[in-house]
């Protein structure tokens, strides 16, 4: 019988790492893996340094350390495939990109087993989905919010997925939202730069911190159109942290219209009953043809209803 296939998958860990917890490097180093999966990889031993395991997460970084992940193969899917329709903006033998709509949960956990992009995924492309992300995670690269909507790409093959992470880790990935907000930012442009990790008051929320702590966050956005005791806000990602548009505008004052977790009262009764976040744009380099892609979605109604609602 054949031995079970193993991917592998080598990086530095750079000088600024030093002193940082292994587990907490691999997290800053790849960005777009749970931090969970990677103390699993730990714990196993598929963590190498120096030719030898480490199954210690919490083993201190020297800087300039070279590290190979060892990533057996996954064991087979028990997730259902399930027939919930898709808007697919472009296919291919590699990868897709999907306009999600908001309110369907990108992937299965606690809380929602069933009923996710990943589910509908399986039920579109079968089993032919990158497996690196984990059991629960076929194909995923990278995630937006439930309430969100808009773009995301699927890597249905493990060299796809690899080299979307890598333009990932590398912020070469463009990716532009459209946001709501309250009031108008002054100044009408500018760089949001912080360090975001969850809230210790509410677990649900992300929130600035203090260096070391958490990960770099960085927002670069633009006032496209003053409304009503509020704005349309382009945020271009630099990097790509959970909520990360939504607790910065939050953190400079202009949280989004609709969410309640980081504005509370005052966002709400807009007439729209989710945060008024939209991922409008995508481009990167498809990772195995080289073919530069770019994507654009058009704002979704309920976006679109609130503009109007708000344009006077």
């Amino acid at each position: 019988m054949a031995a079970p296939r193993q991917d592998r998958l080598c990086l530095v860990l750079g000088p600024e790492m030093r002193g940082l917890r292994l587990d907490r490097a691999l997290a800053l180093a790849l960005p777009t893996w749970s931090r969970e999966r990677l103390k699993a990889l730990i714990a196993a031993g598929e963590v190498v340094l120096g030719g030898a395991p480490v199954r210690d997460p919490a083993r201190r970084v020297r800087g300039g350390e070279a590290v190979d992940l060892r990533l057996p193969a996954p064991p087979p899917m028990r997730l259902a495939a399930e027939p919930i329709p898709l808007a697919i903006v472009y296919e291919d033998a590699h990868l897709l990109v999907v306009d999600k709509p908001a309110g369907l949960v990108v992937h299965p956990a606690a809380g929602n087993p069933e009923g996710t992009l990943v589910n509908a995924l399986l039920h579109h492309c079968g089993e032919s989905l990158s497996g690196i992300g984990g059991v629960a995670r076929p194909g995923i690269v990278h995630r937006i919010d439930k309430d969100t909507s808009g773009l995301l790409v699927v890597a249905k093959t493990d060299p796809a997925h690899r080299g979307l992470a890598r333009q990932f880790v590398a912020h070469s990935v463009g990716r532009r939202y459209l946001a709501v907000v309250l009031g108008t930012p002054v100044p009408p442009a500018g760089r949001i730069e912080t360090r975001l990790a969850r809230s210790p008051a509410n677990r649900q929320r992300m929130a600035a911190c203090a260096a070391p702590a958490g990960k770099l966050a960085i927002t670069h956005y633009r006032v496209l159109e003053g409304l009503a005791g509020a704005a349309l806000v382009e945020c271009r990602l630099e990097t790509g942290r959970t909520h990360q548009v939504r607790a910065h505008m939050a953190h400079i004052g202009h949280p989004l219209l609709g969410d309640r977790l980081y504005g509370g009262r005052r966002v709400m009764g807009f007439g729209i009953a989710r945060q008024a976040l939209h991922a409008q744009s995508l481009s990167f380099r498809h990772p195995v043809t080289g073919e530069n892609l770019d994507f654009s979605s058009p704002i979704s109604p309920d976006i679109q209803a609130l503009l109007s609602s708000l344009r006077v």
